[in-house]
């Protein structure tokens, strides 16, 4: 607790960042912004649609809208702070600032973990119980899915934030990132953070190691299910969908995994900020691309939606 009072919220960190001012760097700058905008315009896109089109009103298209409600609230919540210290010469967060940016970074990241398995449950219920699967991913069953990966992500983020706060931090107080990432935090604190950092590792293993449990044996009994089926259109429509959720599964949890799950021996920052910007950035722009380029029931939706909003004009 003396820790935590003789720190102010008046306190600054540094944000090193990734960029400076090369003509290289300000092409990935303005790279990043593109890809930035993508992302934002992609994942609104996708909520809009699955809320305005009724036929898109399924379990599936629930949990992919609540996946890109977190990848949007994801890349807001390092983009701008790192774009505006970049075009206004400042580098400086506040200790407010960089709590607030640990918590919604690491519930989010959580909070995704989860939902992924999920999605991974509801293909294999779709798949292998497809006569169960108004009870077994039934309207209450798919909210309560949803609730639980927002409040398991909550929950770890409301511990770590607490817990990464409470140390002291001394010296220049410069952090090796573009945003406040836990590792790169504690390498600045005066106290020994050895404990805390097996404590994150272990949340890691759970987090990251269970739901891929989960999901590696609901796509082995889809993958079953789907060689057995005997119409090629059915098993070229469920390939479909659960390559695309394999995707993303594979791009999310691998560059996860990288970044979380290796000692602090290995670790490089040029590596943990590269990693980081493909899974906070890259793939957050990805994942409606993804879900929608070979989806024909999003395609119908999108020119509905496009259709109604012209003949209101």
């Amino acid at each position: 607790m003396m820790a935590w009072e003789n720190q102010t919220f008046n306190s600054n960190f540094i944000l090193l960042g990734i960029f400076d001012y090369s003509p290289t760097h300000i092409f990935f700058f303005s790279l990043v912004l593109g890809i930035f905008s993508v992302a934002f315009m992609g994942n609104t896109v996708m909520i809009l649609l699955i809320y305005l089109d009724t036929h898109l009103h399924t379990p599936m298209y629930f949990l992919l809208s609540q996946l890109s409600l977190m990848d949007l609230m994801l890349i807001c919540t390092t983009v701008p702070k790192m774009a505006f210290n970049y075009l206004s010469g400042r580098k400086s967060i506040s200790l407010a600032g960089c709590g607030a940016q640990i918590f919604f970074y690491v519930s989010l990241l959580g909070a995704e973990c989860f939902l992924l398995a999920a999605m991974a449950y509801d293909r294999y219920v779709a798949v292998c119980c497809p006569l169960r699967y108004s009870v077994l991913m039934s309207e209450t069953i798919c909210g309560l899915m949803a609730a639980s990966s927002w409040m398991l992500g909550s929950l770890d983020g409301i511990i770590e934030v607490a817990v990464a706060l409470s140390f002291p931090y001394c010296g220049a107080r410069e952090i090796p990132h573009f945003f406040c990432d836990i590792p790169s935090l504690l390498t600045l604190s005066c106290a020994n953070t050895s404990l805390f950092e097996r404590m994150i590792f272990i949340c890691c293993v759970i987090m990251l190691l269970f739901p891929v449990a989960v999901i590696t044996a609901s796509y082995a009994r889809v993958l079953l299910a789907v060689i057995r089926m005997g119409s090629g259109e059915s098993r070229r429509k469920a390939f479909a969908t659960c390559s695309s959720h394999l995707v993303v599964v594979g791009m999310y949890y691998g560059a996860a995994m990288f970044i979380f799950m290796r000692p602090a021996s290995d670790r490089s920052p040029t590596q943990d900020k590269t990693v980081s910007a493909f899974y906070t950035i890259l793939t957050p722009m990805l994942n409606p691309l993804i879900y929608s380029l070979r989806n024909k029931e999003v395609a119908r939706a999108f020119r509905t939606v496009l259709g109604r909003g012209t003949s209101g004009e």
